[in-house]
């Protein structure tokens, strides 16, 4: 078990935490953290405040869709999510210097559409940007094909190594212009055997990276820092993504498998400076997280899962608000969101599939949460303002609590908000759970 004294040695404790995590795997202890892969801030206050209740650092990360040097699709630029972020944690109460944050698949994701000099120059703003900000933890991933390759032919993973050696060259470039000591730098994450962030579009055909191509994409990093003058700056790299064999669709889970998984674990041991980072492991059991955290996965990411906790809370709150608040004065948040989401169908139509019923449920309950895309939309924000203000007089019967929130019973339940929490607080107890 991973002590906390591993972690909370220096003055600024939290710098470093993934070297601390591997000196951890490396003395023979089980060590592992979760990563909450969401921009959502009402889900992130959820998430504070159930880390109040313990001293383990908190990892939250921006993807490059989400947070960019134009916005991204929330509006927010990384030193804006960053401001975001530690607003958060002094409405909470909670220690900002508890916090690390990460960027995820960080290159030229959202500009794959452009030909490679103009993409990459985009990604090179785009990591410049989140180390100015002070991200902690970056993942670089130019897995994806741009406009100027070949559409028809797998992308080389030289290729792959050697964008990936010009975006870290940039992040070196800017801390030291920055003038940030070196013990101050991020740590970096390479690799990215996973599907873009979201969750599987298409039937659950998970295939386990394979040894030779995790030990080729070492190698082939390797070389490309070598030739990039950057060999003495590996260190930094503390983790692989691969595919361990997890995913999740609309309504399914491919559960882990050790023994699927045990070549690719065992490849692992000749690197035992590196640990390997899971992506996809949203709505796993704990059994399956552990094992995979035992196995070598040190770093669990958890993104659709919280936000869609978050979204049962909201959900549970409208079936008790049908109990206690006149029809006239009720928000009508589902039906809300149905007519939003018909109304405005992009962020969900190319993923959900079905007939009119299976589509109708897919909307509202996909394990994917295309929900969390359109929670900020005027009409269901004020929806849900609506009924949260539908609370603030109320007291919720501990059978209604029972029937829609059984996770709140037993908890002192003064408002709205403490429903909503006892859904997330349930998420990050089970990622909790799986790194102890």
């Amino acid at each position: 078990m991973m002590t906390l004294e591993i972690i909370f040695t220096e003055s600024d404790r939290y710098m470093g935490i993934l070297k601390d995590i591997i000196k951890a795997r490396q003395q023979g202890k089980k060590a592992g953290i979760p990563s909450y892969c969401t921009a959502n801030p009402v889900t992130i206050e959820s998430v504070m405040r159930a880390y109040l209740n313990n001293d383990r650092p908190l990892l939250i990360e921006s993807t490059a869709n989400q947070v960019d040097q134009f916005g991204g699709y929330t509006g927010m630029q990384p030193a804006d999510f960053v401001n975001m972020i530690h607003e958060l944690a002094d409405k909470t109460g909670f220690d900002r210097s508890r916090i690390v944050l990460g960027g995820d698949h960080l290159g030229p994701l959202t500009f794959k559409d452009r030909p490679e000099e103009e993409a990459m120059q985009l990604a090179v703003d785009l990591v410049k940007a989140y180390c100015q900000a002070g991200y902690k933890k970056i993942h670089l991933d130019t897995s994806m094909r741009l406009q100027s390759d070949d559409p028809q032919a797998a992308l080389p993973v030289e290729t792959v190594a050697k964008r990936g050696a010009r975006l870290f060259a940039a992040c070196l470039d800017t801390l030291k212009a920055e003038g940030v000591p070196r013990e101050e730098w991020p740590e970096f994450v390479i690799g990215s055997e996973v599907p873009v962030p979201g969750g599987a579009a298409e039937a659950l055909e998970i295939d386990v990276t394979s040894p030779a191509d995790y030990e080729k994409t070492v190698e082939l990093y390797k070389e490309a820092f070598s030739e990039a003058g950057l060999i003495d700056d590996f260190d930094l790299i503390a983790a692989v993504v691969v595919q361990p064999g997890v995913e999740y669709g609309d309504h399914d889970v491919a559960v882990y498998d050790r023994d699927a998984a045990k070549d690719l674990m065992a490849a692992l041991k000749k690197d035992p400076e590196l640990m390997f980072e899971g992506h996809s492991t949203d709505y796993q059991p704990l059994s399956a997280l552990s094992q995979m955290v035992e196995d070598g996965v040190g770093i669990l990411k958890v993104g659709p899962m919280i936000t869609n906790a978050y979204r049962e809370g909201l959900y549970a709150l409208a079936e008790i608000e049908k109990w206690l608040v006149p029809e006239a004065k009720r928000s009508n948040l589902i039906a809300v969101i149905e007519r939003v989401m018909t109304e405005d169908p992009k962020y969900w139509q190319a993923y959900y599939k079905g007939d009119e019923t299976a589509l109708h449920i897919a909307r509202h309950f996909s394990l994917s949460d295309r929900i969390r895309y359109y929670l900020p939309y005027p009409q269901i924000d004020q929806a849900i303002k609506k009924m949260i203000g539908n609370f603030e007089n109320l007291q919720i019967p501990a059978p209604l609590l029972s029937q829609y929130a059984p996770c709140a019973l037993g908890a002192a339940v003064k408002t709205a908000d403490d429903v909503t929490d006892c859904f997330v607080a349930e998420v990050v107890e089970l990622y909790e759970a799986a790194v102890s």
